[in-house]
């Protein structure tokens, strides 16, 4: 343990690590990924995205190495004993901080399915990862304006046919969605200027959580709902890496995704789209009253 040494110290040594631990296994990765581009032999690819999520599994557990010897921080995890490597997932959580993805992935490594996200089409040429993430079958998708559409109605739909068609790989192996709903970091200045009825948390955005259950309503059944408390303040991620989060309480429940709720077009469907926001609503209130015990408990 190295918490000992200076916040700085601590910091530069950390980013020191994740990168060579960054660079080290997307090497690695690489390998399986070309293969993976140039053979496009179904069983084959599903062969190396297995590989491929063994790797990054690996790069996430060595984080959590470097994270143990240099952090002093105290764990609180509750309700990781639901989860199961081989299942679909629908993972939903506040969001406060950096901190907050290499929490889960922490406590989510071998124990669920690796985590992927929606990224932005461009994402894709991001150097070092942008390859590693098209590797992972994470979904690039190209969402249009509701001001281009207008000018363009024949798109319509064009970006949810994209997504389900990048969704069809995860009928092959496991897969945990994750959606920040709130849709950026919480901070007390967009909590007053939204003027959000929670008092912990943003206002959830339904169609992020419409757009997955669309696209893949009839491969996911449940939904992980992850709340994360820091009792000692939500740190940014410099603060992260020179090992200044005291506290890290993370909460999960897994509970089954309404049949209702799954392939419907939130777009163009008016009931759907209440139900949904209905339904996001009650996760979210829920979560802001467990929110407030987990910060309020010594």
């Amino acid at each position: 343990m190295l918490s000992f040494l200076p916040a700085p110290v601590i910091g530069v040594l950390n980013s020191i690590l994740l990168g060579l631990n960054t660079i080290f296994w997307c090497l690695l990765l690489y390998i399986p990924a070309v293969f993976k581009l140039i053979i496009p032999h179904t069983g084959f690819r599903v062969l190396c995205t297995r590989l491929i999520i063994w790797i990054s599994e690996s790069w996430v557990a060595c984080n959590t190495g470097w994270m143990k010897l240099t952090h002093g921080t105290q764990w609180q995890v509750e309700g990781d004993e639901k989860l199961k490597r081989e299942s679909w997932y629908l993972v939903l959580s506040n969001h406060q901080s950096w901190v907050d993805i290499f929490a889960m992935q922490r406590v989510f490594n071998r124990r669920a399915p690796f985590l992927k996200f929606f990224l932005k089409q461009q994402l894709i040429w991001v150097p070092v990862i942008g390859l590693a993430w098209w590797g992972l079958d994470f979904p690039f998708m190209k969402r249009y304006s509701r001001e281009y559409l207008i000018k363009h109605p024949e798109k319509r739909g064009e970006d949810l046919k994209a997504t389900r068609k990048a969704c069809e790989k995860f009928r092959y192996t496991p897969v945990s969605v994750m959606n920040f709903v709130e849709g950026t970091r919480f901070t007390p200045a967009k909590h007053a200027k939204q003027k959000s009825k929670y008092t912990n948390l943003l206002t959830p955005k339904a169609g992020g959580v419409a757009f997955v259950l669309d696209a893949m309503g009839d491969s996911i059944e449940t939904l992980v709902d992850v709340t994360i408390a820091y009792p000692g303040g939500a740190q940014g991620f410099w603060g992260f890496l020179c090992g200044r989060v005291s506290e890290v309480k993370m909460h999960i429940d897994t509970v089954s995704i309404p049949d209702y709720l799954k392939g419907r077009d939130y777009a163009s469907d008016a009931e759907h789209r209440k139900n949904v926001k209905a339904w996001l609503a009650e996760i979210w209130e829920a979560k802001d009253e467990r929110l407030t015990r987990m910060l309020n408990e010594t």
